[in-house]
């Protein structure tokens, strides 16, 4: 009973086959990256992510067998608006990291006192319907990735997400209970347009575009997917993805909040998964670049050739020598939440080298993780006794034990160096009885390597160079979503 899982991410998109044994098969990739036609606008080709879907799902079938189930993981926010009657794209698909309705945030939070950011998917729908449908003539569809997906893969016949693509589109309840027509009021968007709400791991539809049309049976949240994918199922533990951004998620199984909004910790409630008609909550802390900062050695300054080799470069030096670095290339998430923040390195000398600058990147990303579990464990009240970590930083080793030093806790690195895969596949798995119970999925955690704390990194010493980096902008600083 094996599972096919779609996962869409944001610069690329994959489907494999993942087997009872956890082991993926049949893995087939596409780049995907998204266009930038002007700074701060963030757009994709739905029809075309859509053509990429099939053909990846197609050569995964063809080369891995069939399968039970289909599980769909994907880039959350991300807004598709499309034509109910013949299934075309309205406009471009906008981006999660999409900042052109940054000024209308603020004029619905002056307005009606909701408050909505830019990278959710409330304020993206209704500038796609101002700017091509004004006259609200058309019937029209809307849905995150993971909706426009479960729409392309039935042919037409599902128009669903689950809870926890739906609680970061800015337009669910804050208990999750169902949709809010007053966001849905003051925005100006037509409740037909929302997909109806499926829990993460049921079966809601048929695959009928794929060969014997498997069941429909997982939608959730890529962040949420590597949560499960790294088995943190049970309350208080916790992973972060060290992508081109970083994200720590948590398993809270807290009660539902009454709020969406960043608690003082700079913190927000999510759905972690949703099963049997209730939500599971977890919490989630933002680190707004990760590698990125790597990016920036290799394609910008150009001291390193890629990323791979910042680890080899950094073991050139046992220390950075007094070198800090705060990666605020985009501003500081949690918990400080400072967009006027920027990129500083502090404590250069003359002998300051490459090797010294690459490890106090390295360090600098490090300390940003330690700083996500600290606001995480102030804001939920649950201890983190170990880390768990994927994502493409993930596989270097003085990264993983900077992480380790800096936050004082051993550290699991995931087998799957995309683990939203594999949590996808045991959702879609629970529904359809590859898995039993969620202590399947604990039982099942077995990570590449356990990386213990060796020395600790001065906290200290990287408060005060945080201090210097904030407020950089003062008017970026003042934005408050």
């Amino acid at each position: 009973m094996s599972v096919l899982v779609v996962d869409v991410g944001t610069s690329g998109l994959r489907a494999a086959v993942v087997r009872p044994d956890g082991e993926v098969q049949a893995l087939h990739y596409r780049a995907f990256p998204p266009s930038s036609p002007f700074p701060g606008m963030v757009e994709f080709d739905a029809a075309a992510m859509a053509a990429a879907v099939l053909e990846v799902a197609h050569a995964s079938l063809a080369d891995g067998g069939p399968v039970e189930a289909v599980g769909i993981t994907a880039q959350r926010a991300s807004t598709v608006v499309w034509d109910r009657s013949t299934g075309e794209p309205v406009g471009p698909g906008i981006g999660w990291q999409d900042l052109r309705t940054v000024f209308d945030c603020i004029t619905v939070k002056a307005e009606h006192g909701l408050h909505l950011a830019p990278n959710q998917s409330a304020t993206k729908v209704a500038w796609l319907l101002n700017t091509f449908d004004a006259d609200r003539a058309r019937d029209l569809c809307f849905g995150t990735v993971d909706s426009w997906v479960a729409w392309v893969l039935s042919r037409g016949e599902v128009h669903v997400t689950d809870h926890s693509n739906a609680a970061v589109t800015g337009l669910l309840k804050p208990d999750a209970s169902g949709w809010s027509t007053s966001a849905c009021a003051a925005l100006g968007i037509p409740a037909t347009m929302l997909p109806s709400l499926v829990d993460t791991s049921s079966i809601f539809g048929e695959a009928s575009a794929l060969p014997g049309a498997p069941r429909l049976a997982a939608l959730v949240g890529d962040q949420q997917g590597s949560l499960v994918g790294q088995s943190c199922v049970r309350p208080g533990q916790a992973k972060i993805t060290f992508g081109t951004g970083g994200m720590l998620d948590m398993c809270t199984d807290a009660a539902a909040p009454t709020t969406g909004n960043r608690t003082s910790e700079g913190i927000f409630p999510i759905v972690a998964w949703s099963r049997h008609g209730r939500c599971t909550w977890g919490a989630e802390a933002i680190m707004l670049s990760a590698g990125t900062n790597v990016e920036w050695l290799v394609d910008d300054l150009g001291i390193l050739a890629s990323p791979a080799e910042s680890h080899e470069v950094a073991s050139q030096c046992d220390t950075s020598d007094g070198v800090v670095y705060v990666p605020a290339l985009m501003g500081l998430g949690t918990p400080h939440w400072d967009y006027g923040a920027r990129g500083t390195m502090l404590g250069l000398t003359r002998g300051s080298g490459r090797p010294h600058v690459t490890r106090a990147v390295l360090e600098g990303v490090a300390h940003r993780g330690a700083d996500l579990v600290e606001a995480a464990e102030a804001g939920t009240g649950h201890t983190v006794p170990v880390l768990r970590v994927d994502g493409g930083m993930s596989e270097n080793p003085t990264f993983v034990q900077a992480l380790a030093n800096a936050s004082g806790k051993p550290v699991e690195v995931s087998r799957h160096t995309e683990a939203t895969t594999i949590g996808a596949a045991y959702l879609a798995g629970l529904a359809v009885g590859v898995w039993s119970t969620f202590d399947d999925i604990a039982d099942a955690w077995e990570p590449r390597a356990v990386v213990q704390p060796n020395g600790r990194l001065d906290r200290a010493q990287w408060a005060e160079a945080v201090s210097r980096s904030t407020r950089w902008i003062p008017d970026l600083s003042a934005l408050d979503f």
